[in-house]
């Protein structure tokens, strides 16, 4: 099996949610990822234990007219690139879950004529996923929303397939989860984050009103590398009293599955992953597109704040709509309460199943030699 996907976790986690669920299965399948050079993916997917090889690629949309032809350049020279890793590796299946990288390994297996599986995280598809579904045997995605964007009679809603080790925790007491950060039970808990890179202007709306936000709650802030030194240093200056219940870090992976469960409301960017990650957990969410996005992340706001799961906040107010939002949620235990319980209405717990048997419905039948000789 090919995987290709890249550039934000939203779409590195999921695939790596059903290669966890294939390998449960007993699956003894080879893997194969195609990402980008200098994307996040060279990280995560050797941490996962899968060979990563990257090709050249590159955005086209809402650049100058030099990059757009730079980046063309890059594209013909990862298409030849992606022909020849599929050609090597002789993958059955393709499974794509976004990405400027998505175009030339579909180009790639067009020509080799190998069956194509796209998951869609967002409701919404960019420009890369809409154009490969013209190229895919079926077409996965999170919601039943997403049938006004794309072909019905390739679409199969699954859900989102949230991480393994997150659903684990699901379960975990809350008390629990607050320990491995040091915070008390009984105090609202707030969890803060902007995705896999960051996002600055959630970091410094909360930075400046933090004081105000710790005299009666508690934070758990994923930073980013980005903002790392600025946020570090504006710990460290804060009373002791208050140092009690911050608990910033530049990135968190293991402790992503305690800190969500820790919590009792999340800040964050409106990513794909909050379409599975905050249901799974119940937990209500203060969403902020990222307004460089085109509307993919509105959209997904949207979703969830149409159904009772989650407020949005554009990202213009955030200044001074960020502690009054969050502090009017955290001080109103019924209507908490009803949020999480929408958002769990949404939760689909058996989506990286459903994405696996799909794929398999893809794989040719493979008799083995010793049943074949005997």
């Amino acid at each position: 099996m090919l995987i290709c996907g890249g550039g934000t976790g939203g779409h590195i986690y999921p695939a790596l949610a059903v290669v966890t669920e294939l390998r449960r299965q007993g699956a003894n399948d080879q893997f194969l990822w195609i990402g980008t050079k200098g994307e996040i993916e060279e990280k995560l997917v050797p941490d996962a234990g899968l060979p990563l090889t990257t090709i050249s690629g590159g955005g086209i949309a809402g650049l100058s007219l030099w990059r757009k032809l730079l980046n063309g350049m890059k594209l013909m020279r990862g298409i030849i690139q992606a022909n020849q890793a599929i050609g090597h590796f002789q993958p059955d299946v393709l499974f794509m879950t976004g990405g400027y990288v998505n175009i030339p390994v579909a180009l790639a297996a067009r020509w080799r004529r190998r069956p194509l599986v796209v998951y869609l995280p967002d409701i919404e598809p960019g420009r890369a996923i809409r154009f490969v579904s013209r190229l895919a045997s079926k077409i996965a995605c999170t919601t039943p929303a997403s049938d006004s964007f794309l072909p019905a009679a390739k679409l199969v809603v699954t859900g989102y397939p949230v991480r393994a080790e997150l659903r684990a925790a699901v379960a975990m007491p809350q008390a629990e989860a607050l320990a491995q950060f040091d915070l008390q039970p009984g105090r609202p808990t707030l969890f803060v984050f902007g995705g896999s890179r960051g996002a600055r202007s959630i970091n410094q709306a909360l930075t400046v009103r933090l004081p105000d936000l710790l005299a009666d709650s508690q934070v758990i802030h994923i930073s980013g590398e980005l903002d790392w030194p600025q946020v570090a240093a504006q710990a460290a200056d804060l009373p002791a009293a208050l140092q009690a219940y911050y608990r910033p870090f530049p990135y968190l992976h293991e402790q992503m599955a305690p800190a969500f469960r820790a919590a009792d409301l999340v800040v964050a960017r409106a990513g794909a992953s909050m379409l599975g990650e905050c249901p799974a957990f119940g937990l209500p969410a203060v969403l902020v597109p990222y307004p460089y996005a085109w509307r993919y992340q509105k959209v997904n706001a949207d979703y969830l704040a149409d159904r009772g799961a989650a407020v949005r906040l554009n990202n213009e107010d955030l200044a001074e709509q960020l502690l009054p939002t969050v502090r009017a949620l955290l001080h109103d235990p019924a209507r908490l309460a009803a949020m999480s319980a929408a958002a769990k209405a949404l939760d689909r717990p058996d989506a990286a199943q459903q994405l696996a048997h799909l794929l398999r419905q893809h794989q040719p039948v493979r008799v083995s030699e010793n049943l074949y000789h005997s």
